[in-house]
């Protein structure tokens, strides 16, 4: 018998098609093995595939990006929020997802979608690993690496360093960490960009997890709690945030543009 999963992909951080952040939207009515979601995960090849189940506006989430299982992911979160108020009829104003990073919220705010996200922090490093100056192809004027201990961000003079970056991917494989370079942002307050390929992302073109970092550092730096971010990728997006009680909101738009079905053979599914 052949599971017929619905698919949808979503551009997230856009109101246009190619541009934002493209993610798998893909609603269960149960969960399948890890190992299945990992391999339909790899198989779809995007930065991001959310799994979710649930109804009436409470639902558990899960990412996976081609390599592996993640904790936090914005971006796939927006475009869940997105499919189920736009797609699966659920008319909840405010979205729950209980994910391994506690529970977070989507709000419907007019035309926009609003996360909030936990708040995180970075602890500036004493050296910089020759790795990442051999993969950035440049040496940052200061270095942080997040609580989770997973991303690195270096810290640029300007929006010109950040975006003239050629990095060697394999030698930032070798980092085993991902790598977030960030500036202030000329017409912007900030800017990013976000390299990963040890995780399966040679770069992402807009992260919203990096953001619950990187606005509690701009707002300090910058000293308000609202700030305008650009994601200066090939695709690029922007991000509206703000820094609220330990949480960072950032509202952004989507926009669907791939709807179908993912078959699948139930003797390979498995359940959880």
């Amino acid at each position: 018998m052949t599971l017929h999963i619905p698919f949808f992909q979503v551009d997230a951080f856009s109101d246009q098609a190619f541009s934002g952040n493209p993610a798998a939207v893909m609603p269960l009515h149960q969960w399948l093995d890890s190992a299945v979601l990992q391999s339909i995960a790899a198989e779809n090849n995007l930065s991001e595939t959310a799994f979710l189940v649930g109804g009436e506006g409470h639902y558990q989430l899960r990412w996976f990006t081609p390599t592996i299982e993640v904790d936090l992911c914005g971006h796939a979160t927006l475009a869940s929020a997105h499919i189920l108020m736009t797609e699966l009829g659920d008319h909840a104003d405010i979205l729950l997802f209980e994910t391994k990073s506690g529970e977070l919220q989507v709000t419907r705010t007019e035309q926009r979608l609003t996360l909030n996200f936990p708040a995180a922090e970075a602890s500036v490093l004493d050296s910089v690993p020759k790795a990442l100056i051999q993969g950035l192809g440049a040496t940052p004027e200061s270095l942080m690496l997040d609580a989770s201990g997973r991303n690195y961000y270096a810290v640029f003079r300007d929006e010109t360093c950040v975006r003239s970056l050629v990095p060697d991917m394999g030698q930032l494989t070798k980092l085993e960490h991902g790598v977030v370079v960030t500036a202030p942002g000329d017409n912007s307050d900030c800017v990013s960009r976000y390299f990963a390929p040890g995780f399966g992302i040679p770069e992402d073109p807009v992260t919203g997890s990096i953001h619950c970092v990187l606005v509690p550092y701009w707002g300090k730096r910058l000293g308000h709690c609202e700030i305008l971010a650009h994601q200066v990728s090939q695709r690029g997006g922007s991000l509206h945030c703000r820094l609220v009680e330990g949480r960072v909101e950032m509202t952004g738009d989507a926009i669907t543009v791939i709807k179908g079905y993912f078959e699948l053979d139930q003797s390979a599914a498995g359940s959880a």
